[in-house]
C-alpha cells in the first residue's frame, strides 16, 4: 500500500532533455548548466513534474554548485516551465518506503538536500534565486538557500508539510527560514499551511525584489553585473564573513536531524491508515 504524501511532492517521475555533459548520470539530466563568463546558471530542468527534486537531481545539483571556481563570482538558481520548484518527487518518495518502511531511501536524500542546500548558502559566489510561478516545499528551501532571491509579481509560495503528516525538515529549510523571516510569521504559515503571494513574500524577505515575470532576467542580470566586478578575495571573505555572522544570531542549527525526522516520521505515517488530502491541498 502506498503512503499518502504531501502535496508538495509531485506525481509524476522525473524526466527531462536536459545536455548530458551536465550529469554524470545514463539518465537525462535534470539540471543543466551554462557559463556567460564570470555568472554560472544552473537550472532545474524537469519541467514535465514541476523541477520536482529526485535524488538524481539533488546528485547533479550538489556536482553544479561544489566549487564551481574562483572565475564564477554568480550562481544564478532558475526553474525550467512554468513553475520554479513543487517540491520533492511524490513517486520516488513511496518507492523508498515500499523498499524500505523504516526510511533509509529518505534519509539518504534528505542528507543530499542538506549538503546541497549548504553548498548553494555557502557558495564562494553569490548565488541568486529566480523564481517564477510556485515554490513549494523543498523549492522553497533551495530559493531560500541563496543569498538574493527576486521572483515573478506571479509567484508563489507554501509550506505543506505539517497539515499533511511530515516535519518542515528539508535541506535546513526551518532555521533559514526563522532568521531570515523571524519566528513568528513561521510559526504561522507551518503551522496554517497558507500560500502567500509575491507581494507577501517579498515583505517577509523570502524575495528581496519582485518584478514582472518577464523582467525576471534584467532583474538578475542588475544584480550580477556589480558583483562580478568585485574582487576575488575580497568577494569570497565578505560572502565568508555574512556566512558567519547570520550563523552566530542562531542559537541551534540542528539542521543535520533534517533527514532523521523526515524519515522516521514518514515511516510512522505509513502504518497509519493514508488520510485524503482536502481541496486546500492541491497544487493549483
Amino acid at each position: 500500500m502506498k503512503l499518502s504524501l504531501p502535496d508538495f511532492l509531485t506525481s509524476s517521475p522525473s524526466s527531462s532533455h536536459g545536455d548530458p555533459a551536465s550529469s554524470s548520470h545514463e539518465e537525462p539530466a535534470t539540471v543543466r548548466t551554462r557559463r556567460e563568463g564570470p555568472v554560472l546558471h544552473v537550472e532545474l530542468y524537469a519541467p514535465e513534474t514541476g523541477n520536482a527534486v529526485t535524488e538524481a537531481m539533488l546528485d547533479e545539483l550538489l556536482e553544479a554548485v561544489t566549487a564551481p571556481g574562483p572565475e564564477v563570482r554568480v550562481v544564478v538558481l532558475s526553474g525550467a516551465g512554468d513553475d520554479f520548484c513543487l517540491g520533492g518527487d511524490r513517486a520516488e518518495f513511496a518507492d523508498w518506503l515500499e523498499e524500505d518502511p523504516a526510511g533509509r531511501g529518505i534519509r539518504v536524500a534528505g542528507e543530499k538536500a542538506r549538503r546541497v542546500c549548504e553548498a548553494i548558502s555557502g557558495n564562494r559566489a553569490v548565488t541568486i534565486a529566480r523564481v517564477q510561478g510556485k515554490a513549494i516545499g523543498a523549492g522553497l528551501a533551495l530559493a531560500l538557500a541563496c543569498d538574493l532571491r527576486v521572483g515573478a509579481e506571479s509567484a508563489s509560495f507554501r509550506l505543506p508539510e505539517l497539515a499533511l503528516g511530515l516535519p518542515t525538515a528539508w535541506g535546513g529549510l526551518l532555521p533559514r527560514l526563522i532568521h531570515e523571516v523571524g519566528a513568528a510569521r513561521v510559526r504561522e504559515l507551518i503551522l496554517t499551511g497558507r500560500a502567500f503571494d509575491a507581494a507577501e513574500a517579498q515583505a517577509l524577505s523570502v524575495l528581496q525584489r519582485v518584478v514582472p515575470e518577464n523582467e525576471l532576467d534584467q532583474a538578475v542580470e542588475a544584480w550580477a553585473k556589480p558583483v562580478v566586478r568585485r574582487p576575488e578575495a575580497a568577494l569570497r571573505v565578505t560572502k565568508a564573513l555574512l556566512n558567519s555572522y547570520a550563523a552566530a544570531t542562531r542559537m541551534a542549527d540542528p539542521s543535520f536531524l533534517d533527514a532523521e525526522l523526515m524519515a522516521s516520521v514518514a515511516a510512522a505515517g505509513r502504518r497509519t491508515p493514508p488520510r485524503t488530502p482536502g481541496p486546500d491541498q492541491s497544487h493549483s
